[in-house]
């Protein structure tokens, strides 16, 4: 069974940084693409950023040169990293992968539990 396990969430003052993780665990393959949402208060999932396996990016005009979506490979692991951050970036970011596994060799899409990011005024 694959599972994604988001980390680096937390509290931050405006203009602060943070670094976001996202394991993924189990019998994979390989890892497609993955994404980063957030859900604000009241409002709906909102994608963030995504990569692709061959390491093309996209962002939401709202996080562009302020967020960067990476990835390892070796490590089943994708990052955001995010600065010069905003009172508007407060929500819960989920990481979304579709991943080949033992499981689903032609690919599955998984979600993880998401992680709270804070940004006070």
């Amino acid at each position: 069974q694959v599972q994604l396990v988001e980390s680096g969430g937390g509290l931050v003052q405006a203009g602060g940084s943070l670094r976001l993780s996202c394991a993924a665990s189990g019998s994979i393959f390989s890892i497609n693409v993955m994404h980063w949402y957030r859900q604000a208060p009241g409002k709906q999932h909102e994608l963030v950023a995504f990569i692709t396996s061959g390491g093309d990016t996209n962002y939401a005009d709202s996080v562009k040169g302020r967020f960067t979506i990476s990835r390892d490979n070796a490590k089943n692991t994708g990052y955001l990293q995010m600065n010069s951050l905003k009172p508007e970036d407060t929500g819960v970011y989920y990481c979304n992968a579709d991943v080949r596994s033992h499981s689903y060799p032609l690919g599955n899409t998984y979600w993880g539990q998401g992680t709270q990011v804070t940004v006070s005024s």
